[in-house]
């Protein structure tokens, strides 16, 4: 149970390290251009001066949802918490993993489109191991009781 808890408390020091990451770099596909990374933090901060709604939405799926699994997830390890909580801190971790998703469909979109040039980052990798530890975790922290 131990390796459980450290690996849960290593994933809160490890989403923001991929919040900051870049997820991307994008730029036009010209000679001499340099590209633009772009990371979670840098995508919010765009959105929040174009449209408030979506940066919202964003916000919740990209930082809220696994910061609060990951802390949810923590107090039921150390015992703080109840139980019953794990099915909801599951469906965060789904939500999460949607982000996800997302942003890897903006990238299949812009590399279509063939006027921008689009490279995935280190944080994209990051960010998607983080939401997976977060879901397996929650798996196993549920087996572990029941066996």
């Amino acid at each position: 149970m131990i390796w459980l808890r450290s690996l849960n408390l290593a994933l809160v020091v490890l989403f923001p390290v991929a919040w900051f990451a870049p997820l991307l770099r994008a730029g036009i596909d010209l000679p001499f251009f340099g590209l633009e990374e772009i990371s979670v933090v840098s995508g919010l901060q765009a959105l929040w001066q174009t449209d408030v709604a979506l940066a919202l939405l964003v916000s919740f799926f990209a930082i809220f949802a696994p910061m609060l699994k990951v802390i949810g997830l923590a107090l039921i390890q150390f015992g703080m918490m109840r139980r019953r909580v794990l099915p909801a801190l599951e469906f965060l971790g789904r939500l999460a993993m949607a982000d996800v998703f997302l942003i890897a469909l903006y990238i299949v979109v812009l590399k279509g489109a063939g006027f921008a040039r689009v490279e995935t980052g280190w944080g994209l990798y990051l960010f998607t191991a983080c939401v997976l530890a977060s879901i397996v975790l929650a798996w196993a922290t549920t087996k572990r009781r029941r066996t």
